[in-house]
């Protein structure tokens, strides 16, 4: 029903930056709320980051205040997550996440994208 395709994942060194998008198939975008999660090798799945279908609340993991930014463009059907200050323990698998009704930051999230690798190097 909704198809969410991340991009924008890479290898990068310890301080660089990165930009990841999430792009919905679904028009409407702005009817659905956006997240960002991510999964290290050998650990859970973990919330990153949230902002509610017209960007009236954003939530970040205490991990990433300050670093990470969270954005969307409604038109572009497109949502975004800045990464700064990139550290080698934020290598991980980032998924993008979509959910309708309330907002709440932490999910359940119905639809989820395959994933972009992120790899920070030490």
């Amino acid at each position: 029903q909704v198809q969410l395709v991340e991009s924008g994942g890479g290898l990068v060194q310890t301080g660089a930056s990165l930009r990841l998008s999430c792009e919905a198939s679904r028009r409407a975008f702005d009817f659905w709320h956006m997240a960002w999660f991510r999964q290290a090798p050998g650990k859970e799945r973990e919330f990153v980051s949230a902002i509610s279908s017209l960007s009236e609340r954003i939530d970040y993991a205490d991990s990433v205040k300050g670093r990470f930014t969270i954005s969307r463009d409604n038109a572009k059907n497109t949502a975004y997550l800045h990464l700064n200050s990139l550290r080698p323990e934020d290598t991980a698998v980032y998924y993008c996440a979509a959910r309708a009704g309330p907002y709440l930051s932490r999910g359940p999230y119905t639809y989820w994208g395959q994933g972009t690798q992120v790899t920070v190097s030490s």
